[in-house]
């Protein structure tokens, strides 16, 4: 079997915010259908946004209905992408738990609820979470 890309698929009852969100987050742009958006980067399908009319967004981390899947993206500038998502319409789930060293995660959800996380190294000027 040749998997010819991967993309994962976000349920929303507001395409039209959900895909701007991720194509926003992303640095994409969207191809528009009338129940389906595609988020594409640099030509490549990279997320889906499907109509769910009855969507009902999960509550992190153990509510009704729970958290299914989320996404880890990784940034070196954390303060910058946390001021960018916010700017494109995501809540804050979980602050950064504040590592001395390592890596630390801080968790959003963005406009339909979905959880993702914002994964970041600690350390030196730009992976501070002040």
């Amino acid at each position: 079997m040749e998997i010819r890309f991967q993309v994962v698929v976000f349920d929303t009852a507001d395409i039209e915010t959900e895909s701007t969100f991720w194509a926003g987050v992303l640095g994409g742009e969207i191809e528009r259908e009338d129940d389906w958006h595609m988020v594409v980067v640099d030509g490549e399908p990279r997320v889906g946004v499907q109509l769910a009319p009855g969507h009902v967004a999960p509550e992190w981390p153990n509510g009704v209905p729970p958290q299914q899947i989320h996404l880890d993206l990784w940034v070196d500038d954390f303060v910058d992408a946390d001021e960018e998502v916010r700017r494109l319409g995501a809540r804050v789930l979980q602050p950064a738990a504040g590592a001395a060293s390592g890596d630390d995660f801080q968790v959003y959800a963005d406009p339909a609820g979905h959880p993702f996380c914002l994964c970041f190294p600690v350390g030196g000027p730009h992976g501070t979470t002040t």
